[in-house]
């Protein structure tokens, strides 16, 4: 297995050359490169689908005992000071390459379907190559240092495909927004990563967080100081793993195509700040102030993400809600120590949460044929209701996932949720508390969204309705902050009116009735769906597989974890298991039945309403602190600018031209004139002394 190993370097390369040569194409020859449009994907599914194999090939490797293996090279020096750059295969990396290759392979096909009739086809496969293969770097990292490169270089791909429409201001808007959070927090993982180097002298994980738990323990550093290095770096995973407060743009990246939203969403972007905190559980683990902060960020996002997915009618904002929410779990459980329950819970919501994204693309994909490529319409489940009927491929698929994220046993989702939250009660149990209610909630929220999309009567030939829709965004951008503001809820809607909307991968006319989607789309459903039921029984309490594998570098774990108390597990699981019945229950009632009206409850409660509805209020936060406060400030260093700057500058430019002018009069070249001049001033002296005298 030895060349095996040797050669893992060539996963993250093999996406990356796909991407370089379908770019280089698209840049020199683009009518040609744009013509072989299957060529293309075939090229680039290929291609990962053999990074995915050498993948699984490390990972079966790993699970029989192969030693980790890492291969360094000297990147530059000078004097003492080393920088390395080069590769490591551990248990962490190998799980961490097949669930990337794995979801980005069965997205790749998927794409196929989906943007079958968008002219940006070949340069969308591009940007899936090397936003696969800048995550597929960031996992073998060695060191932070090459971590950070490869973090920055995702945040780069994931501005590009969230703007991949870019013609459209929604999508525009979106990715700037991405972008700008992200900077906010890879600044703050900057400074922690400069500082850490600075207190331990290296970028090595293991290695810093000895040298680090050395200098606290001894006296040479504070734990403070340990604890604002620690939260620093941990300010990147906040942004990119969408965790309160910088969870704004993940919403609002639902503008670009359904594939990368579950590319995103599922495996790699928002997955890499988990697995940042897995990489720097070396350096979090000794620092208890920091793993405090890390627990309660993550108890807090996952409630509010899951509050504010109780309002969503866009099917895919209440999915990246779901998101948000479940990431919170995974930081949650990686702040109360349970380093395996937090990465089981990651590859678990990979599957499933993939699959759930993508059976909402068959949904759109449907409605489209029904509304056009109006996303206000395609993807308002107000317009849905009885798709199971017409999609029953796209329905059974997405049931499966709603029962694994509700953690419904045996799905995948309840053995890795359940795992946190019984870790998390051993902890702290007001944050178990939390994590018990946020289960209620999105139980809730997630058959709210089955029922409206695939139960009831058809509604999406309903006029009235559709009319509503229009009228309410046309309303939002009559609402809208000015030319500039980055708000998400303002769509192009002539554009789509007029029939040109970018997303055009459906057919092109209008039917009454919605339809299931081509072979190309439903088959990666029915492939996610067989690990989002069976990958759960890896990490059963009674055998716990996936623990025995994935274990702490701190901790040496011999054979597999079975000791458990069967009581304890009874009544944590039975907690879960019924207040997540309950959340299903409600629904039901609400939106299956109908026995029970959702809009007389939120009358009830209209401040808890709006407060779902409006988010928490925080882009409205953000927008008068940050936007708003940003341009006043601007406006006042452009007054500064312009009166006290380019006044001096006017004003000395002024000076030197009278005085020029003036002194051009005097320098006339005869001597008798400068002789005059003299005189002049002596006699005035004279007179002046004469005076003052």
């Amino acid at each position: 297995m030895e060349p095996l190993y040797e050669f893992a370097w060539i996963i993250p390369v093999l996406p990356l050359a796909g991407a370089m040569i379908l770019g280089l194409g698209l840049i020199s020859f683009n009518k040609a490169t744009n013509a072989i449009r299957q060529g293309s994907a075939i090229f680039i599914v290929s291609l990962l689908g053999a990074a995915m194999v050498l993948s699984f090939g490390l990972l079966w490797s790993q699970i029989q005992g192969h030693p980790p293996y890492t291969q360094m090279i000297e990147w530059a020096s000078a004097g003492d000071f080393r920088l390395t750059m080069g590769y490591t295969v551990d248990h962490l990396t190998a799980m961490m390459l097949a669930i990337v290759t794995t979801v980005a392979f069965f997205v790749m096909i998927y794409t196929d379907g989906y943007m079958a009739h968008d002219p940006g086809y070949v340069r969308f496969y591009a940007y899936l190559s090397l936003f696969s293969s800048s995550m597929l770097g960031l996992v073998v990292s060695p060191n932070l240092l090459q971590v950070y490169v490869f973090w920055e270089l995702v945040g780069m791909c994931s501005y590009l495909l969230i703007g991949f429409w870019y013609d459209r201001k929604a999508a525009a808007d979106a990715c700037q927004k991405a972008f700008v959070t992200n900077r906010v927090g890879d600044f703050g993982l900057l400074l922690g990563m400069l500082a850490l180097f600075w207190a331990t002298g290296t970028f090595e994980f293991e290695l810093m967080g000895d040298r680090l738990s050395d200098l606290v323990s001894s006296g040479a550093l504070s734990a403070g100081l340990a604890a604002l290095f620690a939260v620093l770096v941990f300010l990147g995973p906040v942004a990119k793993s969408a965790q309160v407060p910088l969870h704004v743009w993940l919403p609002d990246a639902m503008e670009g195509p359904t594939p990368i939203s579950a590319l995103i969403h599922a495996a790699t972007m928002v997955a890499a700040g988990v697995f940042l905190i897995a990489r720097m559980y070396p350096v979090f683990e000794h620092v208890p102030t920091a793993m405090n902060v890390i627990a309660w960020t993550g108890a807090a996002t996952a409630f509010v993400g899951a509050t504010t997915a109780i309002t969503q009618n866009d099917i895919k904002k209440g999915l990246a809600y779901s998101t948000m929410s479940q990431l919170g779990y995974m930081v949650m459980a990686m702040g109360v120590g349970a380093y395996g329950a937090g990465l089981f819970h990651l590859m678990t919501h990979a599957y499933f949460k993939a699959m759930l994204f993508l059976g909402s693309g068959s949904v759109i994909h449907g409605m489209e044929a029904v509304v056009g490529h109006d996303p206000v319409l395609a993807q308002d489940m107000r317009l849905m209701g009885g798709l199971r009927k017409y999609m029953p491929i796209t329905a059974i698929t997405f049931l499966i996932g709603t029962l694994a994220i509700c953690g419904i046993p045996p799905f995948a989702g309840f053995w890795s949720k359940d795992e946190v939250l019984g870790a998390t009660y051993a902890a702290n149990p007001a944050m178990w508390a939390i994590g018990w209610l946020t289960a209620g909630i999105t139980a809730f929220y997630m058959f709210r969204m089955y029922f409206t999309t695939f139960e009831g009567s058809f509604r999406g030939t309903n006029t009235e309705i559709q009319k509503q829709l229009k009228l309410a965004e046309f309303q939002k951008m009559g609402l809208s902050l000015g030319p500039g503001a980055m708000n998400p809820q303002e769509l192009t809607l002539e554009t789509a009116a007029h029939g040109d909307e970018p997303e055009s991968h459906g057919d092109h006319h209008h039917s009454h009735e919605p339809h299931e989607s081509p072979i190309t789309m439903t088959l990666p459903l029915i492939a996610l769906a067989i690990p989002s039921i069976l990958i759960g029984l890896v990490g059963t309490p009674f055998a716990n597989y996936f623990e025995a594998f994935i274990h702490p570098p701190s901790e040496v774990i011999e054979g597999i974890p079975s000791e458990f108390e069967l009581g304890e597990f009874v009544t944590m699981a039975g907690s879960s298991i019924g207040i997540a019945l309950l959340g299903i229950t409600l629904a039901s009632l609400m939106y299956l039945s109908r026995k029970i009206d959702p809009a007389a409850i939120a009358e009830k409660i209209q401040p808890l309403y709006q407060l779902s509805l409006n988010k928490w209020y925080f882009d409205d936060i953000y927008e008068v602190l940050f936007i708003q406060g940003s341009r006043r400030i601007a406006r006042q260093v452009l007054e500064v600018d312009l009166r006290i700057v380019d006044g001096i500058v006017n004003l000395a430019g002024f000076v030197t031209l009278v005085t020029g002018e003036g002194l051009k009069y005097l320098e006339t070249g005869r001597a008798q004139f400068y002789a005059l001049i003299v005189f002049g001033a002596v006699l005035g002296l004279v007179l002046l002394s004469g005076l003052t005298g």
